[in-house]
């Protein structure tokens, strides 16, 4: 089954980090990565631009309006996310307990819906 794993952090704590600890966050994200390629649990992922880059889509009465930013005031931002292949939700949960930003932020976890064709 795949899941998607929704790498939330503070935008602005992250910011404030330290240039070493950034680039040893960055390591550790490269190291994680590999291991769940090498392990054939990875299906995409990718780090996202700031929440200041994106813009909110909403459609009502048939016309398109949008909103500079993300859509809700939180204090943890999605900032990236992976898609990957587990046997349950135990194992998902495991594989999203080792990503580095789990430390500093919170990761949801939540299965992909399955479409029979």
């Amino acid at each position: 089954m795949q899941y998607l794993l929704m790498i939330y952090l503070n935008e602005v704590e992250y910011a404030k980090m330290e240039k070493e600890a950034e680039g040893k966050m960055l390591a550790e994200y490269q190291a994680f990565t590999q291991s769940i390629i090498s392990t054939g649990n990875y299906k995409g992922g990718d780090r996202l631009q700031p929440t200041s880059t994106s813009t909110t889509v909403r459609v009502r009465d048939g016309k398109i309006l949008t909103t500079d930013g993300p859509f809700a005031e939180t204090r943890e931002q999605l900032g990236g996310y992976y898609m990957i292949e587990a046997k349950n939700i135990d194992e998902a949960i495991g594989i999203a307990a080792r990503i580095p930003g789990a430390r500093l932020g919170s990761i949801e976890v939540r299965p992909v819906w399955q479409y029979n064709h």
